[in-house]
């Protein structure tokens, strides 16, 4: 019997992204993993609000997202919303288009569902046998959860994020050396707020990490991502405009616009906890939708803090 297929699309600051997997117990073997830069995050910071024809951008990408995981296959469809849709002044609207356009409801999490739906992804679900801190750096915010084996799971999320941070301090392409300075000031601020995991392993995802990944070793998707090489993507960052990042780097264009912010809040990170590296993970969220879909069901959204720990397949 082939493996059930199970999809999931985050609906980020930055990006929409749809994956679609077959699902056999904790592994999961990708069909489909693609994405669109919407910039949703820019839009509400402008604005408050999507707006008509925002919305419409969003539920026509949406729908096409679903069908196409129909199409392979896929006996469930989980549409996350996150930091834009948190803040969206329309954001009653937005769900309502997107049910309408797509058939398929739009979850709308709140930071620590974001965070444990993270978790469940970097693990597989498998019972989490030591303590583990798992971030997710995005565009509008960031989110945090120190798990362990015998303790609840601690998730945070802040409003820390590479756009955010870019659009609060930088009006050059690059940025000078007083507008990092002063981002830099900005996120150690904030992230002197997380807890304390002196003896936690640290697991970074999302787009900010595997592009900076991507800057300092081309065509590697995970691995360690160093201090020391957080400073270099960053200088190398620094010496050309955004348009060249593109061509040299392969990030994609309002990517290369903020990543200088992104290396900002890594290199913030490193230092808070006192570490010379953190590790990269190419899964996350939407890893996690699937798994805790396929494994909870309808429930799945009231069992996430008991999720984050794993389970026995």
């Amino acid at each position: 019997m082939p493996p059930a297929v199970g999809a999931s699309i985050d609906v980020g600051s930055n990006s929409v992204h749809l994956l679609v997997a077959g699902i056999a117990d904790h592994r999961l073997e990708p069909i489909v993993d693609e994405s669109a830069f919407l910039g949703l995050g820019a839009a509400v910071h402008d604005r408050h609000h999507l707006g008509v024809e925002a919305r419409a951008i969003l539920s026509q990408t949406l729908a096409g997202y679903a069908a196409t995981a129909r199409d392979l296959g896929a006996t469930s469809v989980t549409i996350i919303g996150t930091e834009p849709i948190r803040r969206a002044g329309d954001g009653p609207s937005i769900v309502g288009d997107v049910m309408a356009a797509a058939g398929v409801p739009l979850f709308v999490l709140t930071h620590e569902e974001e965070a444990y739906l993270t978790v469940v992804g970097v693990t597989e679900g498998l019972p989490v046998m030591h303590p583990t801190l798992v971030i997710d750096v995005g565009g509008g915010s960031s989110e945090f959860c120190l798990v362990g084996p015998h303790e609840p799971p601690r998730a945070l999320g802040l409003r820390l994020g590479s756009d955010r941070l870019t659009r609060r301090f930088v009006q050059h392409d690059p940025p000078t050396p007083a507008e990092i300075e002063a981002m830099r000031r900005s996120a150690r601020e904030v992230v002197a707020s997380l807890p304390a995991a002196s003896s936690a392993e640290i697991v970074a995802v999302g787009g900010t990490v595997s592009n900076l990944l991507k800057v300092v070793r081309p065509g590697e998707r995970s691995g360690d991502l160093s201090l020391a090489e957080t400073a270099e993507a960053l200088r190398r960052l620094l010496e050309e405009p955004a348009e060249t990042t593109v061509l040299r780097y392969g990030v994609k264009p309002i990517r290369a616009r903020i990543l200088p912010a992104g290396a900002v809040i890594v290199e913030a990170i490193l230092q808070r906890y006192a570490v010379d590296a953190l590790r990269v993970s190419d899964a996350g969220i939407r890893e996690g939708a699937i798994l805790a879909v396929a494994h909870a069901g309808r429930g799945w959204r009231d069992r996430l803090p008991e999720l984050a720990h794993g389970w026995r397949a």
